[in-house]
């Protein structure tokens, strides 16, 4: 159950870095440095949750909050 958690994870994590790089908010190089970082984090630590990708965005200063929002609007919207 857990590794199917993961995967589906790391496939929004993967969307959520392609529509805000689309977006102009992030660049490649730091999609691939937030990818890896959450996964090496959730690899540490089975106790806790993974963390999602735009708190890691957030925390370093690269995306604000209301770009993470417009960045989800995208995603949901797309999937309807």
């Amino acid at each position: 159950m857990r590794i199917t958690y993961i995967k589906g994870m790391l496939k929004f994590a993967h969307k959520f870095g392609q529509v805000a790089v689309e977006m102009g908010f992030v660049t490649p190089e730091q999609v691939r440095e937030v990818l890896s970082e959450q996964v090496s984090l959730d690899s540490s630590s089975r106790l806790r949750p993974p963390r999602l990708v735009g708190e890691i965005f957030f925390e370093k200063g690269w995306m604000t909050q209301k770009q993470i929002r417009m960045v989800m609007e995208k995603i949901s919207l797309d999937n309807q």
